[in-house]
This record gives C-alpha cells, structure tokens and sequence, in this order.
C-alpha cells in the first residue's frame, strides 16, 4: 500500500498541516460570522475594489458559479454590495461596506495570530526558507496539473479524429 501510517511523507503533512490551519480559523472567525471561504472575498477586494464575478473567480481559482453563491452570501451579510460598471450593463463590479471595512481589522488579527502560532520556532531564515519551498512545490503541482489538462484535451482530439 502506497500510503500508510509509516509512510506519512511531505504531501501527507502538507494535506494535514493546511487542514488544522484551515479548522484553526474556521474556528476564530466563527464568532465574527464569517467563514474562510466569505473571507477569501473581501481578502481579495481589500486590495482591489470593484472586481466582477469572473474576475473574483479567477483569483480565487474556482467556479464562477462557487464564487456567485459566495458573493450572494457575503452580500446577504452586509459587507459587499454590487455596483454597476461604467460602460457595461451586464457587468457588476463588488464592493466593500463601510461594515466589512470595520469587520477586516478583526479579520486580520485572527489570520496574523493565526500564522503567528504556525510559525512559532522558526526563524526569520526559516521562514523565508519555507516559503521559498513551498512556492517551489506550488509551482510543480501546477505544471503537472497543466500538463496533465494538455495530455486530456490531446487524448480527446485524437478519439474525435479516429470518429
């Protein structure tokens, strides 16, 4: 078997480590009624306001459709609204409430305490070392996922042209 309790190798421990993370502040912004994933979008419009739906989605990585549910439920809460962009009818841009301006100071106490704990023992150097690493192994995982998206589309061309 592959994967064993002995064999607990550098993916096993990133999966784990990036689950208690993520619990950890699930679990800190439960209070202020906020989940990580609602978060991920103010994240991202405090440093750019007025972003569409696409645009947000392709920050985020995920579904237009995920990040349309988000954004209805972050809105729902009071701390986004949709605006319409100039020049586009069909385009709505979102942006932050004066509510999630107040709510973001919270916010970034409990994601710095966060990563404070995270981080305990290990050096500035350290850090820097570990993040250089992991951004390594962020960008191989990606090129492996495109390659992998390169050789599906290749397969698929190839059966159409046997057809």
């Amino acid at each position: 078997m592959i994967i064993d309790d002995t064999q607990r190798g550098a993916g096993f421990l990133l999966t784990e480590s990036a689950r208690l993370l993520r619990k950890l502040i699930d679990r800190r912004l439960q209070p202020l009624g906020l989940t990580r994933a609602q978060w991920s979008i103010l994240a991202i419009l405090c440093t750019q306001e007025g972003l569409s739906q696409s645009q947000i989605s392709v920050r985020l990585e995920i579904e237009k459709s995920t990040v349309g549910r988000l954004i209805d439920q972050v809105e729902k809460s009071g701390w986004i609204e949709r605006r319409p962009i100039a020049g586009d009818r069909r385009v709505w841009g979102v942006h932050l409430t004066e509510r999630a301006r107040q709510l973001l100071a919270q916010v970034e106490t409990v994601i710095i305490r966060s990563r404070t704990e995270m981080l305990q023992g290990l050096s500035e150097e350290q850090q820097g070392q570990l993040c250089g690493l992991l951004q390594d192994i962020k960008s191989n995982l990606a090129v492996a996922l495109e390659l992998d998206r390169s050789e599906a589309q290749q397969g698929h061309g190839s059966e159409d042209a046997d057809a």
